[in-house]
């Protein structure tokens, strides 16, 4: 029971218990504020929340979502950038695509492409993890250097890397056949031939994106509990066990975020590919179509042979093809992916 006494407009009241003991004072703004409805509160904080948030968001749908929104629209038409005058074609465009072989191979190009970089993506940078990861735990000397160098590729500019990477596939003087020579291998024609063209951007691409995904991968081993893999190595299990049985499982969702990373990116390459087989000087995508994916080819289809209503379905196949890819992805991980 308490016994509540009157004060100053400005004090409030002062509460007191039924033993005389004192409890503080209730403000005027206090009482006034459990006067008015909850509901009235909750609707003052979704509008300040939803102010707050209004600047970053306009500027996200005014660059994202609006010409989305546009691209998705002239899809359906006859559109040109000089021409006002637009025509209605319906599916024609998709159409359009289907009969077109060029359009066919670019998918196929993509699909090889994209198969290759997530296997290749996921072991190596959760290899160089695992061995990043240990060497900090034992406080080896020169680990933090080492952890950057695997970092720095990711932030270099990926045009001016993959110049230089042209050099390194150069059949003549570059240092891919100086060292294929050296250890007897015969030397690859890389850019130049039809076979390794696309295993060689494939390369550029692992050493420039590989740092991003090593140090998502030391952010997921961070999480694991050190008394499980203390506990594990006093019951005499091998580093392969406690990795299959405790370690994997427990880093599951970051391998599940690696992939789904790693696949839009791999459905979405473009620089590499542009600045590697010819870029400004033409060519891009060659030898004989060998390096032309998807996203490059809306590029040519766009900004060279000026079909923008083509390029616009292009981009609509090619979204749903990669939101297709990330519900199977998600569906999956449903199912096997463990999340604590």
């Amino acid at each position: 029971m308490t016994i509540t006494t009157a004060g100053t407009s400005h004090e409030g009241r002062t509460v007191y218990t039924a033993s005389g003991e004192y409890t503080g004072k209730t403000s005027v703004k206090s009482r006034r504020r459990s006067i008015l409805p909850v509901r009235f509160h909750r609707l003052r904080d979704r509008l300040i929340a939803y102010g707050l948030m209004l600047p970053a968001t306009s500027v996200f749908v005014m660059f994202f979502y609006v010409p989305a929104a546009y691209m998705l629209y002239i899809s359906f038409f006859h559109w040109g950038v000089l021409s006002s005058a637009t025509n209605f074609v319906g599916l024609a465009n998709f159409r359009t695509l289907l009969n077109q072989p060029l359009f066919l191979h670019s998918l196929l190009t993509s699909l090889y492409y994209t198969l290759v970089m997530i296997p290749a993506t996921v072991l190596l940078s959760l290899g160089i993890a695992l061995l990043l990861k240990e060497a900090i735990t034992r406080r080896k000397r020169g680990a933090g250097i080492w952890r950057g160098a695997v970092f720095l590729p990711h932030v270099t500019p990926v045009l001016a890397t993959s110049i230089i990477w042209v050099w390194i596939f150069n059949p003549q003087f570059g240092l891919a056949n100086f060292v294929l020579t050296h250890l007897g291998l015969p030397a690859l024609g890389w850019l130049e031939s039809v076979h390794w063209a696309l295993p060689a951007v494939i390369i550029d691409s692992l050493w420039h994106s590989l740092g991003l995904y090593v140090i998502i991968f030391l952010a997921g081993l961070s999480t694991v509990p050190r008394d499980l893999l203390e506990v594990a190595r006093l019951d005499g299990a091998k580093k392969y066990y406690t990795f299959r049985r405790i370690i994997w499982p427990l880093i599951s969702p970051t391998t599940f975020f690696v992939t789904l990373l790693a696949t839009i990116n791999s459905w979405q390459a473009f620089s590499q590919i542009y600045a590697m087989t010819g870029g400004p000087h033409g060519g891009a995508g060659g030898p004989a179509y060998a390096t032309t994916t998807d996203a490059l080819l809306v590029y040519q289809t766009a900004f060279v042979y000026e079909h923008f209503s083509l390029a616009a379905a292009m981009s609509v196949v090619l979204f749903g093809i990669i939101m297709t890819l990330t519900l199977i992805q998600k569906w999956i991980s449903d199912r096997i992916v463990f999340y604590r």
